[in-house]
């Protein structure tokens, strides 16, 4: 202050304009989950068609051309100007860093530039311009972005904006209203997600138990979807937890303490994984006995190699298993409207099983406008272009718990359903188990010789099994071959009428192939960068008509002696 007068700041600068941008990410529940190595962290994958896909369905984007752009990094630097990056926590105490990722050309992981700028987490933006990095000659395209956090669990919603270069526009991003769950509109869209109400003699013998203050199992087997994924928690906010809760407040005795939930969904996999892990996932090798089992893999069999001759086996193998629980089939649906419903409902149909169809019930309204009728936008359900959001989740839970209600009030069928019939596409996994180096000892009429086979893995799929918020390892009693540890194969000797090897998928260049021989004969060389994430990988190695002695020998590919490989296990059928 002067002479009296009070002096304001400088003339500040005009405002530097604005650039037109689209969304990727916009408001979007995060959550730090633990990372075998690094900080937890939310991460969200770009490679393939994940990067257009948002830019298409949460950003808008139409244009072809401009969508062609984001799949290279000369495109990307071309279409996109700065990046604007915004997180709000739930706590004061939370610490957020951005992660940047481009895969590299000669080594996807390693050789690309890594970028990480820290984040406030009141929501404030930070603007990443492209043009002040020194980026790496060896980049190849935008691989991955991520949300690092300083403690697992940590929750928070984040938004990531492309502003886009001169010459290119988007459409403006229009804020949409909540859904109305509560509404008319609302449930009379639930109420189509019955695809059949099947034979309800099961399913109302399961209510009735809980309803009389009997102990009721409902139990969930899946893909990433059931494992929870894009619910924010995920071990409580995914729709097998919400509708498990919906049964409980619905039938359960004494505030629900009678009804048991287990949940057990892989990303990534198919029934053919599904149908060997049921007794251990499920069943817990005995310890459970379940009165419900909803099973979804209606957008994970696609890489189902028996195309559904392992999903009818799995309903098979549930249905005819310990307490002979129900067996609710559920189809979620993928962001382009796609599912496997139409190979996978006969099977339902021909055993008379209640089948719940997310896709007939959301589809037909997300081609509406708000003003036409619309109750949930396709940025509103879905996470990504596979998983459902928080709302997504809660839809798929209302849809189950739809059927629930529906069996309650219907009459109880006078006969339980027919399982001894001609199967619609084959049942010649129903007996299926699992081999691997637990139940070996307990099997006298199977040898193995691990030969350099010898270690265990441990660096292993995790998921979320249950309501644990924590990830436990997808089969931990495993043959590993350590780098460089010599060259003898690995051979199993068994009688049996199929065989289905499991070994680990591995983004590291440290894990190499593996050449499988069955009696002699090379049927297979397994590659663990197919999929390139740690992920459970299911193949078939033969199917027969009669049981008999087969010898299967593994051994590394002669380019990739010195390298890892892991055999998780084996499902095979006597």
């Amino acid at each position: 202050m002067t002479g009296g007068k009070v002096e304001g700041p400088a003339a500040p600068k005009d405002p530097e304009e604005r650039k037109g941008g689209f969304f990727i990410m916009f408001e979007t529940a995060i959550e730090a989950t633990a990372r075998a190595e690094g900080r937890p962290s939310q991460e969200i994958y770009l490679e393939g068609s994940y990067l257009t896909d948002k830019a298409r369905y949460i950003g808008g984007i139409t244009d072809e051309g401009m969508l062609e752009l984001l799949t290279t990094w000369a495109g990307f630097r071309e279409l996109v100007h700065s990046i604007g990056v915004s997180v709000k926590t739930g706590s004061e105490e939370a610490e957020v860093s951005f992660l940047m990722q481009n895969w590299g050309r000669q080594s996807k992981y390693e050789t690309g530039t890594q970028l990480r700028i820290d984040c406030p987490g009141d929501g404030t933006e930070v603007l990443l311009k492209l043009e002040e990095v020194t980026w790496s000659g060896d980049d190849a395209a935008a691989g991955k972005f991520a949300f690092e956090f300083s403690r697992e669990g940590e929750l928070a919603t984040a938004s990531i904006l492309f502003y886009l270069n001169d010459g290119y526009a988007a459409p403006e991003l229009t804020i949409e209203p909540p859904v109305v769950f509560d509404s008319l509109e609302y449930q009379g869209m639930v109420a189509g997600s019955l695809l059949h109400s099947g034979n309800n003699y099961r399913l109302r013998a399961a209510i009735d138990k809980a309803l009389q203050g009997e102990e009721v199992t409902i139990a969930y087997i899946g893909g990433s979807i059931t494992q929870g994924a894009g619910a924010k928690p995920i071990h409580t906010g995914c729709y097998a937890y919400q509708s498990y809760l919906r049964f409980k407040e619905l039938y359960g005795k004494d505030g629900g303490e009678n009804i048991h939930y287990v949940k057990a969904g892989v990303g990534g996999t198919p029934s053919e994984l599904g149908v060997i892990r049921y007794d251990r996932d499920i069943l817990r090798d005995g310890a459970v006995t379940p009165d419900i089992v909803v099973v979804e893999f209606a957008v994970n069999d696609e890489g189902d190699e028996t195309k559904g001759n392992c999903f009818e086996s799995l309903c098979l193998k549930i249905l005819s298993g310990p307490g002979r629980p129900a067996v609710i089939l559920l189809f979620s649906v993928f962001v382009n409207d796609w599912n496997l419903q139409e190979r996978l409902a006969p099977v339902g149909r021909h055993y008379n099983l209640p089948m719940v169809s997310i896709k007939d019930a959301v589809t037909e309204q997300f081609r509406l406008s708000k003003a036409e009728g619309n109750i949930i936008s396709k940025r509103q359900f879905f996470y990504d272009i596979y998983h459902p959001a928080n709302d997504g989740h809660r839809v798929m839970a209302d849809c189950l718990g739809n059927l629930f209600s529906e069996a309650c009030r219907s009459p109880r069928d006078g006969e339980d359903i027919t399982t001894g019939k001609r199967p619609v596409l084959g049942n010649d996994y129903a007996t299926i188990r699992l081999l691997d180096r637990k139940s070996l000892a307990d099997l006298n009429d199977v040898r193995v010789e691990a030969g350099s086979f010898q270690a265990t893995d441990t660096d292993l799929q995790r998921v979320e099994l249950d309501a644990d918020p924590f990830g436990t390892p997808e089969f931990p009693h495993n043959w590993l071959h350590p780098a460089a540890s010599g060259e003898d194969s690995f051979k199993l000797t068994l009688t049996s009428r199929n065989l289905i090897l499991v070994y680990k998928d591995s983004g590291s260049r440290d894990f190499g192939r593996a050449d499988i021989f069955v009696d002699g004969n090379l049927v297979l060389t397994a590659d663990p960068h197919v999929n390139s994430w740690t992920h459970c990988n299911p193949v078939i190695l033969y199917q027969n008509e009669q049981s008999q002695q087969h010898v299967i020998e593994i051994r590394m590919a002669p380019e990739d002696k010195d390298k890892c490989f892991t055999i998780l296990g084996f499902g095979y059928t006597a």
